[in-house]
């Protein structure tokens, strides 16, 4: 018989709970420890007492026996719909790529940074990637719903190429080449005004901040420490970021109050 490993049970409980439709601030009530604590479970740093496992089990409906199996499959666990709420929406992760608010969003952040001689495509790809992320954690919603792959230079965001170059066709935005302090860079200016109509004043106040904390960093100060965010370090190398991941950061990159 296989040895279940401390992180597939953790997963196993972050599958069973999403499965239910518990957020983990609910979860981690129910269950009487705080969410930080949660999450390591869920991240499979956090050894579990038998105890603690049986009121896990118990709280997610399913026997230690099954969750502990070697044949666990998540698709063969029957949800109760009685335990959830029927008006509940249960949150969807999977982004959905909405080009006409990407281009606002781009637009937005070029015309706030537009005068600022180090917002090169590195540093911009950072700001999108904190926009998007901060916002999922804070709203459980998807802002521009572009997805991002795990690189060495940090998390890059993906499928952009042809709406950059029907923008560029458009002119809504100029690329161009120069250096800054002796590095090759690549810039973009905004030829258009972003419609602020397609951005909600939750999107703005967002994306606001992360432009305020972040667009003064260098490219390389910026890249390390996106390196240290948990949505990046939990994910392979060349993989697609899952947006969940958003929900196991720790100071300073969580931007959401948990009732802890």
């Amino acid at each position: 018989m296989k040895t279940i490993t401390q992180q597939e049970i953790g997963d196993r409980i972050s599958q069973l709970r999403k499965s239910k439709g518990y957020t983990q601030d609910e979860l981690a009530k129910l269950l009487s420890i705080s969410r930080p604590s949660l999450t390591q479970v869920e991240l499979g740093k956090r050894n579990l007492s038998v105890i603690e496992l049986k009121k896990i089990a118990d709280n997610l409906s399913i026997s230690i026996d099954k969750l502990l199996s070697n044949d666990f499959k998540i698709d063969d666990i029957e949800l109760n719909t009685d335990e959830v709420d029927n008006n509940q929406e249960l949150r969807i992760s999977i982004p959905n790529l909405k080009v006409n608010k990407f281009k606002d969003i781009l637009l937005y952040i070029l015309e706030k940074c537009a005068g600022k001689p180090n917002i090169g495509e590195t540093l911009l790809y950072k700001l999108l990637y904190f926009s998007d992320f901060n916002y999922y954690e804070i709203y459980e919603e998807h802002l521009s719903g572009v997805e991002y792959k795990k690189l060495p230079f940090g998390p890059v965001p993906q499928k952009l190429d042809s709406i950059i170059n029907q923008m560029i066709s458009n002119q809504m935005i100029q690329r161009f080449k120069t250096e800054y302090h002796g590095y090759p860079q690549t810039r973009y200016i905004p030829l258009a005004k972003p419609n602020l109509m397609n951005l909600k004043a939750s999107e703005k106040d967002v994306i606001d901040k992360v432009i305020e904390q972040y667009s003064d960093w260098s490219a390389s100060a910026i890249s390390d420490y996106s390196h240290k965010d948990m949505p990046w370090l939990a994910s392979k190398d060349g993989e697609i970021i899952d947006y969940e991941l958003a929900f196991y950061r720790e100071q300073p990159y969580s931007v959401r109050t948990y009732n802890d």
